[in-house]
């Protein structure tokens, strides 16, 4: 057999070296290198991508979520619901503004935050609602926005869904290399209706100014990098065929028989597959056979945000989240990207099937 990645970048971006390296090099002729016109132009054709009035660039995804919470004035006092089953910079960004995460529990399903949870730890001090849409499945945008505190959208790991930056105030991205849409480096973005929380990430994201002569805000430096902007340019283009492909392979999982010996990511039409993220109580067994195997395969969040050091003075314990950690101690990934074959995940199947056979 052999060996498979659990996410293979490069066999997204080699058929496009030729235009990658042109774009380059179009950025060093022109000497052109922060905030060019490659960051002008891909930040107007993210907002038509996106449907929404603006979008803004900056230095990468966690930035994103920082900048937006700046711009609406979260900060010490403050509370902002998040979930605990997702990467810590949700949880990081808003401790860094100096407000508190409180975390709620996540559907068991979906994996996304579960709206009567979220109703049951709103109160006066709530500032927001830091919804993620987790692996690329969207978040329950509807029922989280009739909770009557604003919702930001951390779609990080969600950009191509038809779903996502509508419910809430703002949305942010991350262009890490393995996202759906990616960079050669890092990158991120702010996109919103809102002209003037708009303009106000765009101060912030250059200390504060408008003109770099007056500085209104006590901002930060954080800029999408022209080349990176560039790079982006060229993958937006391509991002429907990518998220089509990742479907594709979703329900070819499914149609394999992979169900048959764990639980499968819930689909839906707005579901962009950054990852493929299943269940089993013999996760361990299962990702052994994998290794043993050279076929790829992770697991997530196996120590919720809630439960992290850094964290410790919130005060949760082990049992506040049942949901929460019965997922992080079963969830796994299984190899998936724009253009896996049919071949490989044959073999993917074949070896989680003799690991398991029985469905747990």
């Amino acid at each position: 057999m052999r060996a498979i990645p659990l996410v293979d970048v490069k066999a997204q971006y080699e058929p496009f070296l030729p235009r990658i390296r042109e774009a380059i090099e179009g950025v060093l002729t022109s000497g052109e290198f922060i905030l060019g016109p490659n960051v002008a132009a891909f930040e107007r054709e993210a907002a038509d991508y996106l449907g929404v009035k603006e979008s803004v660039g900056v230095a990468n995804g966690t930035d994103a979520l920082v900048l937006v919470m700046d711009a609406i004035g979260i900060g010490a006092g403050d509370e902002v619901i998040c979930p605990a089953f997702t990467f810590y910079a949700t949880a990081e960004a808003i401790a860094r503004r100096g407000a508190t995460p409180v975390f709620a529990d996540v559907d068991a399903g979906t994996m996304n935050l579960d709206p009567e949870d979220v109703a049951a730890r709103v109160n006066a001090r709530t500032k927001a609602i830091l919804a993620v849409h987790l692996f690329g499945r969207p978040a329950p945008l509807a029922e989280l926005g009739q909770l009557g505190v604003p919702v930001i959208e951390d779609a990080a790991q969600a950009f191509g869904s038809p779903e996502i930056a509508r419910g809430g105030i703002a949305s942010t991205f991350s262009f890490y290399p393995t996202k759906n849409l990616f960079c050669i480096g890092d990158g991120g973005l702010v996109s919103t209706d809102d002209p003037e929380l708009a303009e106000r990430v765009r101060m912030l994201r250059f200390h504060g100014s408008r003109d770099k002569v007056d500085f209104e805000l006590i901002g930060y430096n954080s800029r999408l990098d022209e080349i990176q902007a560039a790079v982006l340019r060229i993958f937006l283009a391509e991002l429907d065929g990518w998220v089509a492909s990742r479907r594709e392979a979703a329900g070819r999982y499914a149609d394999l028989g992979l169900g048959a010996v764990c639980e499968l990511p819930e689909d839906e039409p707005g579901h962009v597959y950054h990852l493929f993220v299943c269940r089993s109580l013999e996760r361990d067994r299962i990702r052994a056979a994998l290794q043993d195997a050279g076929i790829g395969s992770a697991v997530y969040y196996t120590t919720p945000l809630h439960l992290q050091p850094a964290l410790a003075h919130l005060g949760y314990r082990r049992g506040s989240l049942l949901v929460t950690e019965q997922l992080a101690q079963e969830n796994f990934s299984v190899p998936i990207w724009a253009g896996i074959d049919a071949a490989t995940q044959e073999q993917v199947v074949s070896v989680v099937q003799a690991s398991a056979p029985v469905a747990s």
